[in-house]
């Protein structure tokens, strides 16, 4: 049987065989541990974060003033190179950091393009979020260090603490599907903060042929079956 949970405007479709065959896919997702910087480390931490700031700003600048025949991939990325030369400040991000804020700005206009996003602005220095991309896994370097804690490296940053809350495939866990491709170090309200992009191998569950129910819930009535049956809290004890 296969089960059809809606609350509200939501519809969770539940299968009874879930994880029981199916082929292998790959799954996608993020995990947010927060970072302990030392002193010198936060001022490094801040500065990369204001420079990426600053290039999306002239990348931005930069595109828009150009002719569209010209708004090339190739022209952006020799644009953000000889800025790098140029300008000095933008020197504290490391290189693939900033190959990171050419291919985020593309990606926002091709959201605009296809209807799923506003066109890409300016970001003001105290209305935006800073953060820092490290597009490679392998360069961070993830050490768990005991219970609690978890050592990464950030490239001009250097080794920095980080609290471990789970469980990530590093060392022995890791392999060719399970294994952490990349993090962005983000700057909240409380301080700075990791957010580990993770792939893992799951199981896709082989579709279910068999009858389908739809359960809404109540007060009531726990819960009530499309069927006409209703399933009730079970006693204490």
């Amino acid at each position: 049987m296969r089960i059809v949970v809606t609350c509200t405007d939501a519809m969770l479709i539940v299968p009874a065989n879930a994880g029981e065959g199916g082929e292998k896919l790959k799954r996608q997702r993020g995990h947010k541990a927060r970072l302990y910087l030392t002193p010198s480390q936060l001022t490094a931490a801040e500065d990369q974060g204001h420079a990426a700031r600053v290039m999306w700003n002239c990348l931005h600048s930069w595109w828009t003033m150009l002719p569209e025949g010209k708004r090339t991939p190739a022209a952006a990325d020799e644009a953000i190179r000889q800025g790098r030369k140029d300008l000095d400040f933008l020197g504290a991000l490391p290189a693939q950091a900033a190959q990171q804020v050419l291919k985020t700005y593309l990606r926002a206009w091709v959201n605009c393009w296809e209807g799923r996003a506003r066109p890409p602005a300016f970001k003001a220095r105290f209305r935006s979020r800073m953060a820092i991309d490290i597009p490679q896994g392998r360069d961070l370097q993830i050490v768990r260090l005991n219970r609690r804690w978890g050592r990464m490296w950030a490239p001009k940053i250097g080794h920095v603490h980080f609290r471990w809350t789970k469980d990530l495939p590093v060392g022995k866990r890791a392999g060719k599907l399970n294994k952490v491709t990349g993090a962005r170090l983000v700057r909240e309200s409380d301080g700075w903060h990791v957010v580990f992009r993770v792939q893992a191998e799951v199981v896709d569950p082989t579709p279910h042929t068999g009858p389908t129910v739809g359960i809404d819930r109540g007060i009531a009535k726990p819960l009530a079956l499309s069927d006409g049956t209703f399933r009730e809290h079970s006693a204490p004890g």
